[in-house]
């Protein structure tokens, strides 16, 4: 088994997107003066590696403590926007930019979950179907064309529009 760090780093003062809060990671215990050490986390629920769930763009939408679990990993595959079709019942990671029009093709695979680069009306067209958007993703094309188990699971956040997460790819031995 090999597993592939989807992730970026979340780290102080990181890149955030316009409007977001910025990134704060401030060490408040230590060891030497504490016993540990505990570090306080600022953050907006759409920093780095993250997952969106169907509110963040949608009145009435799923929140992340509604969606199953089940959602947020399993069966996928790494695709091109130029492909003419995608495997069915997968999810689906770009390492590309991925327009709106390429919306019906995902919809038709059925896809439980999509992730890349997503232009945001692709991502507003899929959260309003129900499919979980993953954004910030690395290392995307080491998977392009190959199968693999995806996890990209959220902090259980009440109400919550978005999450964090540590996405790997999980590719079987051969």
């Amino acid at each position: 088994m090999r597993l592939i760090d989807l992730s970026l780093p979340l780290y102080d003062g990181m890149p955030v997107y316009d409007g977001d809060p910025p990134v704060r990671v401030t060490k408040v215990c230590t060891r030497d003066k504490d016993g540990w050490e505990v570090r306080q986390l600022q953050m907006g629920s759409h920093t780095g590696t993250h997952v969106d769930a169907p509110v963040h763009m949608h009145e009435g939408g799923s929140s992340l403590d509604e969606v199953p679990l089940t959602r947020f990993c399993g069966p996928a595959v790494g695709v091109r926007v130029a492909d003419a079709s995608f495997p069915p019942n997968k999810g689906l990671l770009f390492c590309e930019a991925v327009p709106a029009d390429c919306v019906p093709r995902i919809v038709a695979a059925n896809a439980p979950f999509a992730g890349g680069p997503l232009e945001e009306k692709t991502e507003r067209l899929l959260l309003s179907r129900g499919i979980i958007t993953y954004t910030d993703l690395v290392n995307v094309e080491e998977l392009i064309g190959e199968s693999f188990t995806f996890y990209g699971l959220p902090l259980r956040i009440r109400g919550g529009d978005g999450s964090p997460v540590r996405a790997v790819a999980v590719m079987d031995a051969k």
